[in-house]
């Protein structure tokens, strides 16, 4: 799966940033920069594939 990251912006202003392809910490590495340039965070939501470990990622890839 190809690694995205999409800023999500509602009409009242309010953004959200939404990583995919990520595993473990390394979408938080990813978007860091985005996050602090846009501001302080009210919330954070994570995806299942954050508690996924770089190894079961590399194992599903290898068909294990």
């Amino acid at each position: 799966m190809n690694q995205t990251i999409e800023i999500i912006i509602s009409a009242d202003g309010k953004s959200r940033i939404e990583t995919k392809g990520f595993t473990g910490s390394d979408c938080r590495s990813a978007s860091q920069y985005l996050e602090q340039a846009l501001g302080q965070a009210t919330s954070e939501q994570l995806k299942p594939e954050f508690h996924q470990g770089a190894s079961e990622q590399e194992h599903l890839q290898e068909g294990f």
